[in-house]
């Protein structure tokens, strides 16, 4: 989500009647059959909805599933005071999941912001991690405060869960946005880390778990944009983050969307980032949001986020090859009702598993890039239209930040774990979709999933 409210109708009417008209001929007929008013179609079910009750209106933020069978736990941040923190959800059996575990951070009552915004887990020398990004505004304590790093390797022993230590970002304050965990070609576990400032961190979280006196800091991700001020208020760089090893060139790849378009570089070297394109000057892309790409880095989904604006694709190849100096139109767009807008989106091409706000789970096919269907949909919000959080007084406003907020996808067994702003955690299955990896579509097995024991490697053909 973002600090600033959505843009007014007119404003954005303005900006994408083009790609509206272009979104309106993409709609499929299994769209048209199942209409608005369905809660689901018949090939999504939900197994369990854990509610997460405890907690003021809003509450729930972004969701994170362990990948290994063997540790069946999900991670919820928690948002709105008194609920800073996370919960642990224990899905051993999933029809069966509950709430192990709940941390908050202390002094809540004298905090002020949005607080646990994204949890991210890390496996390191045979033990697990989690981090839970904060965000806290003048006002009040742990301004400066970006993350809480907590061991958790003893779950479902909940005893033997501890604090490593808190990142803090002092030169940036208003802590990190959002974060991606990512396992670099080096093996080294690196967090990105949007800030304050126009640009991106990069730690190493060995060094940093090891009491690195520089917090495990290696890099910085420059936003190359001259946009001024920013449309996310305290947030003058990226919003969100995706890092993945390019097997054909044996390059590490970062996609930052970066507030006005979206920026990739070649983080190989993390303290030398380099700039391979950049997506710019797009009809409506204002307030650019979460940027993913295709297995084989050939294409890329991109979101923004404020009312009447779709999902669009982008052709990477023009911009990777050096044939333009930056890609300015999309490919394609999709978008399951123009008059909502998405929040995030998960790939596991073909498949693009979307958090769509008051709409709910959607699930589109990008197999064709230039011609994205709709394969299913499940409302995990029912409540009234307009009426979600407004972050400027952080209390109830005229505004779509309601519904779906987070998505993950576990890749051993396919199953998709959904959190809602107002409902709670919600896990699915898609009929058909038992698991994935990109050898069985013949591409490489690359996604946000990491393979934590092996660092990645170039494939030689």
């Amino acid at each position: 989500m973002s600090i600033r409210p959505p843009l007014t109708r007119a404003a954005c009417l303005a900006t994408v009647a083009a790609v509206l008209v272009a979104t309106a001929l993409l709609s499929t007929p299994a769209q048209a059959q199942e209409g608005p008013d369905r809660e689901n179609t018949s090939n999504l079910q939900r197994l369990k909805h854990v509610p997460l009750e405890v907690g003021p209106q809003f509450s729930r933020s972004d969701v994170e599933i362990e990948q290994e069978l063997s540790r069946p736990f999900v991670y919820a941040s928690r948002i709105m005071n008194p609920t800073f923190g996370f919960d642990v959800i224990s899905i051993d059996d999933p029809n069966n999941a509950e709430v192990i575990y709940e941390w908050r951070i202390e002094d809540a009552e004298l905090h002020v912001g949005l607080g646990g915004m994204d949890p991210k887990y890390f496996k390191h020398d045979g033990r697990y991690y989690l981090v839970q990004s904060m965000q806290f505004a003048p006002g009040g304590p742990n301004v400066d405060l970006g993350a809480v790093v907590f061991d958790v390797t003893s779950l479902p022993d909940t005893e033997g869960i501890r604090e490593v230590g808190r990142m803090r970002a002092p030169d940036t304050p208003g802590g990190f946005h959002n974060i991606f965990m990512y396992k670099h070609s080096s093996g080294a576990p690196l967090l990105f880390a949007t800030t304050s400032g126009q640009h991106a961190n990069v730690y190493d979280m060995s060094l940093f778990i090891q009491g690195d006196s520089a917090q495990g800091l290696v890099g910085r991700m420059p936003w190359p944009s001259t946009a001024t001020p920013s449309p996310y208020g305290m947030l003058q760089g990226y919003h969100d983050f995706y890092v993945a090893f390019d097997h054909a060139t044996g390059k590490d790849m970062a996609y930052g969307a970066g507030l006005d378009g979206y920026y990739v570089y070649d983080v190989t070297d993390p303290a030398n980032p380099v700039l391979e394109t950049s997506i710019v000057g797009v009809l409506g892309v204002q307030l650019a949001h979460t940027m993913s790409a295709t297995p084989d880095h050939k294409y890329a989904v991109g979101q923004t986020e404020y009312l009447y604006s779709p999902v669009r694709l982008y052709d990477l190849q023009p911009g990777l090859a050096g044939e333009v100096e930056t890609i300015n139109e999309e490919m394609a767009v999709w978008t399951p009702n123009w008059k909502g807008f998405t929040h995030n989106h998960e790939m596991r091409w073909p498949y693009v598993f979307v958090s769509s706000f008051e709409d709910g789970l959607y699930v589109f096919n990008m197999r064709d890039p230039k011609n994205p269907s709709t394969v299913g949909f499940f409302d995990t919000y029912h409540g009234p239209e307009r009426r979600g959080l407004d972050p400027r007084t952080m209390g109830e406003g005229n505004t779509g930040f309601n519904g779906a907020w987070g998505i993950d996808v576990r890749n051993a067994d396919g199953l998709i774990v959904v959190s809602d702003f107002t409902t709670g955690v919600h896990f699915m299955k898609l009929d058909g979709f038992d698991g994935w990896n990109g050898a069985d579509w013949g591409m490489p097995n690359v996604s946000s999933v990491q393979d934590w024991d092996n660092a990645p490697r170039r494939v030689i053909p």
